[in-house]
């Protein structure tokens, strides 16, 4: 399987074989195995409710938050192996010159990080993630935080 990384394009659509999935069980990728782009769409619904009454994250974002949060969807889908959209309609993501015009801290991607968790935890628990899918979106989150921070 690629990895592109944080800054990469989404190459996640091989199937993988997982012990956790029953030993020779196919999981297919992240985007069958959540549902659809369905999934990321409220994922990132939940997520921007969230973002939208944060003191410190509010300000990094325009005032109609309507393209971000398609941005962010399409992205996420197209990512773990869902059509290109994203990619077809904005070119290269670009993540890291994405967010070079704002300033991310340590409390910034804190903060990023908390609202995700609380949107994937949500939706866990609501249908059911199994705990390999949650596992590899949170590392992921993870990482793709980390990258943006550019201020200490």
């Amino acid at each position: 399987m690629s990895e592109a990384g944080a800054g990469g394009v989404a190459h996640r659509g091989d199937d993988e074989r997982s012990p956790e999935h029953g030993g020779d069980a196919p999981i297919g990728t992240v985007y069958e195995a959540v549902g659809g782009q369905a999934f990321f769409d409220d994922l990132v619904e939940r997520f921007y409710r969230r973002v939208a009454m944060d003191p410190l994250l509010r300000p990094l974002y325009p005032d109609d938050l309507t393209g971000p949060k398609r941005h962010l969807a399409l992205f996420l889908g197209q990512y773990w192996g869902g059509p290109t959209t994203y990619s077809d309609e904005r070119g290269h993501p670009r993540l890291r010159m994405r967010h070079a015009p704002f300033v991310i801290g340590e409390p910034e991607r804190d903060a990023w990080l908390r609202h995700m968790g609380a949107a994937l935890d949500s939706l866990v628990v609501e249908r059911g993630l199994h705990p390999v899918v949650e596992a590899r979106l949170l590392d992921y989150f993870g990482m793709t935080a980390d990258a943006m921070v550019n201020a200490r």
